[in-house]
């Protein structure tokens, strides 16, 4: 009786903590996009609507009404992640380490490095590895990030010969990628390496070393007053 109230009280203080974490998000992303409760309410409307009309039409009104309500309730779930996300990468974009962030989210099958490179104006370059191969994405002045990011390259040339590497330098400028479209365009690339493969390249980059791997690195973007220590080697 005991562990049965032990684990209802478990579940009530976990729907608790999810309904707050929901409230927090949507007052976030409602400071940057103060139309996204019309719009989420408009969706799940409309979608109610229209199979409930169905519905009516082929003479079946309540199962086409629960269907309607579910698939609403989905449709208002996918309009909401999506525009939360958009908030967050809004609010992100501009602070150094942003991409960071961005890359921690891409999904399953990729395994992310934040700062395997980065020069004292905090131009910084992170590295994920999946399917794709290796992508290198640069962050900070677009001239600056070049550099380190052929400095990279040529590092990396030395273990993974057999792997193709991408790079992204993110902005919106010419051939940059914006912040908030650099999970899409490192899904779009084409999937030529294996399990096996991927596994491989990063045991190899790993035994390689990286720039921040001794040194404490909080998730998310960087804070901007941080500095590289004065041991640390520089790119």
């Amino acid at each position: 009786m005991a562990r049965k109230a032990n684990t209802e009280g478990a579940d009530s203080a976990e729907n608790a903590g999810r309904l707050k974490q929901i409230a927090l998000t949507y007052k976030m992303t409602r400071r940057s996009d103060p139309k996204v409760g019309l719009v989420v309410a408009g969706v799940g409307i409309i979608t109610f609507g229209v199979l409930l009309a169905i519905g009516f039409l082929i003479g079946h009104p309540v199962y086409a009404g629960i269907l309607g309500f579910v698939l609403a309730f989905l449709a208002m779930a996918i309009i909401f992640g999506r525009r939360a996300e958009r908030a967050a990468f809004g609010q992100m974009e501009g602070q150094p380490g942003a991409a960071a962030a961005v890359l921690d989210r891409v999904g399953r099958g990729w395994t992310t490095t934040p700062a395997v490179a980065m020069n004292r104006s905090q131009d910084v370059v992170h590295r994920a590895v999946g399917k794709a191969g290796i992508v290198l994405v640069a962050e900070g002045n677009p001239n600056r990030v070049k550099s380190l990011l052929a400095a990279e390259k040529r590092r990396m040339a030395r273990i993974v010969v057999d792997v193709p590497v991408h790079d992204i330098i993110v902005g919106d400028g010419e051939g940059q990628v914006p912040l908030k479209k650099v999970r899409t365009t490192m899904l779009k690339l084409p999937r030529v390496l294996t399990g096996p493969q991927v596994t491989a390249a990063n045991d190899r980059l790993r035994a390689m070393g990286d720039l921040m791997s001794n040194m404490p690195l909080p998730k998310g973007p960087m804070p901007k007053g941080m500095r590289m220590p004065r041991g640390g080697k520089m790119r």
